[in-house]
């Protein structure tokens, strides 16, 4: 296998296991609901019980295939060791060339398999940990506190950590406008027409089969077309940069939102014509399909927002962190669905009583609308601040594979070639945000 093809199926991995998410909610939300329902809640709990001894079973039968690096003392120290270091030498004068800073591969060399960071000009401040004293430069055992004298690999390592940080920030007001599609999507799936035969009712709850469809479907078309027509023309293993990839998503998420408040007005339209709109309970007479598009649209900005993200967490976090930083994902989710709720209180606690746009009991006297255009606004903010964060950021930089790991590694991504894309990305990023502005 070439190198250029195991760099693009490390790509691969984000979008399928996107994939396979995907695919595990639709048989909860469609498989599990209907024998739940229909036959009994023994059967609905026995399904789930019975597919995790199957994935359990699965990991165990294909652990010997998977390439294990054996842990090389806490990351997070080795980030202490950085700042500590830099603080006690916050007097040194940094040298003119960033050759004379620290350097041990040897030392690093557990920690740095694909290749060492390269030396960037950003928060300067940090390099000087790296600062060779005139003490440390005759003593023979300097490398053995890394509280004083750290390598400039490790001072990459973080710097890359804080660089990763603001466009990581950037995907929680992401998950928080998305969130209202569990909660007030549902009030108002309840209040439309939801026949689709005589016989047979969609579900309110089971509106997100449509999101989680069209995520499944965007994944495999974004893999067997889009990348290898994006290919032709940025020569990039993965079509587009991650941060390319983000910003789509974060424009279609926008428009989907923006869609959410005009499908909302036109409901509440029909409802005064029908004069429901003090009926809460009663069934306004338009189509819950009506509510599809918001759906589609949200799965496609998952196709891009979070695969991408996920994506730039793990290739742009340094070699020895990156299950610390995909796991920054998971908190991306955790702190966005936190920042909903937060909104929506500030929403009942400035909007009042009487005129509050999320009432509990009657959402056609609310402006559920208003909502959604707020969120977008917030959006639009978050989209400006995005473009700012990818004007400024610097891909990491990575020095040649050793020659001890060509080898071993044969299958590794060639690091420089890698580099290289990215470096030409930050650059398609910029024209793309440009003209995106």
């Amino acid at each position: 296998m070439t190198k250029n093809g195991v760099a693009s199926r490390k790509w691969n991995l984000f979008n399928w296991y996107f994939f396979f998410m995907g695919f595990a909610s639709l048989s909860a939300l469609t498989i599990v609901v209907y024998v739940q329902d229909n036959m009994s809640w023994g059967w609905g709990l026995a399904i789930p019980t019975i597919a995790m001894l199957i994935s359990i079973f699965s990991f165990v039968l294909g652990s010997p295939l998977y390439k294990t690096v054996k842990p090389k003392g806490s990351p997070l120290i080795r980030l202490a060791q950085v700042i500590v270091a830099a603080i006690k030498k916050r007097n040194e004068v940094l040298p003119n060339d960033p050759m004379l800073l620290y350097q041990n591969k040897e030392l690093d060399a557990d920690i740095s398999l694909e290749g060492s960071l390269l030396h960037t000009n950003q928060y300067n401040w940090l390099d000087k940990a790296a600062i060779v004293t005139d003490e440390e430069a005759k003593d023979s055992n300097k490398h053995s506190n890394l509280w004083n004298l750290v390598t400039v690999h490790r001072v990459e390592e973080l710097k890359s950590i804080i660089r990763m940080l603001p466009i990581w920030a950037s995907g929680i007001l992401l998950i928080t406008s998305s969130s209202h599609l569990h909660s007030f999507v549902i009030q108002q799936a309840r209040s439309m027409d939801r026949r689709i035969s005589h016989s047979f009712h969609l579900p309110p709850a089971s509106m997100s089969i449509f999101s989680v469809l069209t995520m499944m479907t965007g994944v495999i078309l974004y893999e067997c077309l889009f990348v290898p027509f994006a290919r032709r023309f940025t020569k990039n293993p993965a079509g587009i940069t991650c941060l390319q990839r983000m910003g789509v998503g974060f424009v279609i998420n926008i428009v989907s939102t923006i869609v959410s408040g005009l499908v909302e007005m036109k409901r509440k339209t029909v409802a005064t014509k029908y004069n429901l709109l003090d009926n809460p309970k009663a069934i306004i007479p338009i189509s819950v399909f009506w509510l599809v598009p918001q759906y589609c649209l949200h799965g496609i900005a998952e196709v891009f927002m979070h695969v991408g993200h996920l994506e730039f967490l793990y290739v742009q976090s340094p070699e020895s962190m990156r299950s610390s930083a995909t796991a920054l994902y998971c908190i991306t989710a955790s702190i966005g669905h936190y920042t909903g709720t937060l909104l929506v209180s500030l929403v009942h606690k400035y909007t009042g009583k009487e005129n509050n746009w999320l009432p509990d009991r009657n959402l056609n006297r609310g402006r559920l609308e208003y909502y959604y255009f707020l969120v977008s606004g917030i959006q639009v903010i978050n989209l400006i601040y995005y473009i700012i964060c990818t004007w400024f950021y610097t891909y990491k930089s990575l020095d040649e594979i050793c020659e001890r790991n060509k080898d071993e590694d044969l299958e590794q991504v060639d690091a420089n070639e890698l580099n290289g894309n990215l470096k030409d990305g930050n650059e398609e990023d910029k024209k793309w945000l440009t003209k995106d502005e």
